[in-house]
């Protein structure tokens, strides 16, 4: 069986909380900070759930398996945009999770992201602070409708706002 790749790259990602705080990977640029969203490319024949757990233990050391309840797909974002010295558009599919974790798991994060030869400070933001950072992709409105309570029944998958030239700056 042959496996297409799509013609929107699709991304997984997951909004991480414990209690009312949210993980992020947190990169220093030159014009200023960005916070992104744990995650990345599904591969041609993954399945999404399956690329959510590769990706989360590729950076976090994050092993979905271990977790009594797992992520929950939450919203839809569309990416168009072009990037710093590229004039070819940048895509991306996003489909961001939410994920709560149990107190006793917070420790088992890494304190760097272990996949990036930089090794990026991954970093635990309260969730009302972190709707106002720059964040990728850009969910901050949206964190706002989170109520951080376990075991309530989640809402359909919401198509959020596209990040567009208009709506979102590299850094």
């Amino acid at each position: 069986m042959s496996h297409t790749v799509p013609a929107v790259p699709i991304r997984a990602c997951a909004v991480i909380l414990r209690d009312r705080h949210m993980c992020l990977i947190h990169r220093e640029r030159p014009d200023g900070d960005q916070y992104s969203l744990p995650g990345g490319l599904v591969h041609p024949g993954e399945e999404v759930p399956a690329a959510l757990a590769r990706e989360l233990s590729e950076e976090l050391g994050l092993n979905l398996a271990e977790l009594s309840s797992g992520p929950e797909l939450r919203w839809v974002q569309d990416q168009i945009t072009t990037r710093p010295g590229s004039k070819a558009p940048f895509r991306r599919l996003h489909l961001i999770h939410v994920l709560h974790l149990p107190p006793d798991v917070h420790h088992a994060i890494a304190d760097t992201e272990q996949d990036a030869e930089d090794h990026t400070r991954i970093v635990w933001t309260e969730l009302d602070r972190a709707s106002a950072l720059h964040l990728y992709p850009a969910v901050g409105e949206a964190l706002s409708t989170l109520t951080g309570v376990r075991g309530q029944t989640s809402p359909a998958p919401v198509l959020l706002q596209p990040v567009t030239d208009r709506t979102f700056r590299w850094r």
